[in-house]
């Protein structure tokens, strides 16, 4: 454990000295990335101390096909990958809040990034790390049976710990340190589901498969039926389904499922070396996060099911620590704590740099200091990184639910997703569209949970209805608002065209005004590349679960999905990698 601080700290004091020299060195890498390092980074992001957590409690009381709370998301990731990867870096902007006054023009795009920039930065990304650190706090609470008051502490010190090396060295001590903490906590997370597999209580595998129920083992949920208890199956109604696989990941903002890509992803993006590298860096961390990352996770929530009968709803998630905590030996056992931390610690670094630089870049350079040097700007952003992980500690002893905490934050930005999308490739959507996209499901949301306290339980107005009203209403307000007020200027207009190049029929009052712009874009081979990517990575996951799991029939089933997807997905990037090098305006 000691080892590997020390390795995070010498990383970020190693890449210090670059970080100090501007605010694009600080932030963006200089746009240095290479594809794999950006992917890496995304993916070691999204594996913070809650998701193994989150994973066993999905297992344990859904099955795996519970795991399509989040699998579903892959539809939108792999929408960003090959219609709005290039466009991200071809935008050539700092933070992806910048884009809405490339995009936008007039006092509303600028109220509305400069909302948006205390609103995402400070706000919503105090409570993700307010309900990272309570996950991390309820590992070493589960592993050394520590007193919650007590935890606070430890939490706090490696929070400072992170913002130390966050502070000194920029994206590119984050990126790297990154890199090293996913490789590192997912070799730990594969040691520990095989020392959990060899237990003589487990007995491998196929001791798995003949200890549980069956159904247990289901890669898709049950539609329209009801669910079987606790060692069940995922079930859910035919309008819950709809909203999992048909509207939420379109429709819903959520931290690294952005639709058309954002936040820390677009950070990402941006900070590659070039418009080939953003691609295949987004590409990479579909694979990686869909792929790569459940199984050993989804294994030892099996084995806590067997291991730890007795352990109620609430408390199904702890059977990973207990896991840990009773079969690991000395030396592995600190090993995997170790590998929680630095799961823990590559969430935090992205946040505090990804935060700060809206903090920093977009309201108080932007609104504030416009004029300033640009070490100036750097040395208020590793100060702004102290500030916010203050503010995140705070809120951490005020959430008691991660689930809560979760439900508040896609609750909050359903509805916004489409405008996100359409910003891109719709010309009449302005500020006003997107500011009413952003405050409505805030507003519709206050509204349920005040309707839902004060009703009849009968009345109560659950998933997936909550989304449809959010959704729904958020959606009609938003377009009838957008053909109800001035369309963004010209000006701007054709600046963002020229500058980003996105095509298609939407954009056509604007492109016939500058037939010198050629786009590159391909919509037929980005659709193609887009479904073929999509069943590839599905095959590949549910393909591993048929090798562990399955038959040998549906294993070869999978087998040939996946080769003739990926066969497709292969020719379509090659091809619309040609197009682009054809129309390149750098050719």
């Amino acid at each position: 454990m000691v080892l590997y601080f020390v390795l995070s700290l010498g990383i970020g004091l190693y890449f210090s000295k670059r970080a100090g020299k501007s605010t694009q060195d600080y932030f963006l890498s200089g746009r240095n990335l290479p594809w794999w390092l950006a992917g890496l980074s995304m993916v070691a992001t999204t594996f913070a101390a809650d998701t193994p957590l989150a994973v066993t409690e999905l297992v344990a009381t859904k099955g795996i096909a519970g795991n399509w709370l989040w699998w579903n998301m892959l539809i939108g990731g792999m929408l960003t990958v090959f219609f709005f990867a290039r466009l991200w870096r071809r935008a050539g902007i700092m933070t992806d809040l910048e884009l809405i006054e490339l995009r936008y023009s007039g006092k509303p795009a600028a109220v509305l990034r400069g909302f948006r920039a205390l609103y995402l930065g400070l706000f919503m990304n105090a409570i993700i790390m307010g309900w990272v650190n309570v996950a991390m706090a309820s590992v070493l609470e589960g592993m050394f049976n520590i007193p919650r008051a007590q935890v606070f502490w430890f939490i706090a010190l490696a929070m400072i710990f992170t913002a130390l090396y966050s502070s000194l060295s920029g994206l590119w001590g984050v990126a790297v340190t990154d890199a090293f903490q996913f490789i590192f906590a997912m070799t730990s997370c594969v040691v520990l589901a095989i020392v959990v597999l060899q237990s003589p209580e487990i007995g491998g595998l196929s001791g798995l498969q003949k200890t549980l129920p069956k159904e247990t083992f289901r890669l898709f949920p049950q539609v329209g039926g009801a669910s079987a208890g606790v060692t069940g199956i995922f079930a859910l109604s035919a309008g819950a389904f709809l909203a999992y696989i048909a509207v939420q990941w379109w429709a819903s903002w959520y931290p690294g499922a952005e639709p058309g890509g954002g936040g820390y992803v677009a950070q990402r993006m941006m900070s590659t070396k070039n418009e080939k590298h953003s691609v295949f860096a987004v590409l990479f961390f579909q694979i990686a996060h869909y792929c790569l990352r459940p199984w050993p996770w989804i294994i030892v929530g099996l084995a806590s099911m067997v291991l730890y009968p007795d352990l109620g709803i609430a408390e199904k998630k702890m059977g990973y620590i207990y896991a840990m905590r009773d079969f690991l030996p000395a030396g592995l056992k600190g090993l995997l704590v170790a590998a929680f931390f630095a799961a823990y610690m590559s969430t935090i670094a992205t946040h505090l740099n990804w935060g700060t630089s809206y903090i920093v870049h977009d309201f108080w350079r932007r609104f504030m200091q416009k004029e300033k040097d640009e070490r100036t700007y750097v040395l208020a952003s590793r100060i702004t990184t102290i500030v916010l992980m203050i503010v995140a500690l705070a809120l951490t002893s005020v959430i008691s639910s991660i689930s809560g905490a979760w439900q508040f934050i896609i609750e909050c930005g359903a509805g916004l997703g489409l405008v996100l999308i359409l910003r891109w490739y719709w010309w009449r959507v302005n500020a006003w569209s997107e500011i009413t996209a952003t405050i409505l499901p805030i507003i519709l949301y206050a509204g349920i949970m005040v309707w839902n306290a004060t009703s009849a339980p009968y009345a109560q107005i659950d998933f997936p209805i909550s989304l449809f009203i959010i959704v729904g209403a958020t959606t009609l307000s938003w377009i009838v608002v957008t053909l109800l007020t001035n369309p963004t200027d010209v000006s701007t207009l054709e600046s963002f065209y020229r500058r980003t190049r996105p095509g298609g029929i939407l954009w056509k009052p604007i492109s016939d005004r500058l037939p010198d712009v050629v786009s590159s874009s391909s919509f037929l081979g980005q659709a193609i590349a887009w479904i073929a990517g999509t069943v590839f990575v599905y095959s590949f996951l549910f393909g591993l679960g048929e090798l562990f799991f399955g038959s040998f029939t549906d294993l070869v089933m999978w087998v040939l999905l996946a080769s003739t997807s990926g066969a497709v997905l292969l020719v379509a990037v090659r091809k619309l990698e040609a197009k682009n090098n054809e129309h390149s305006v750098f050719e």
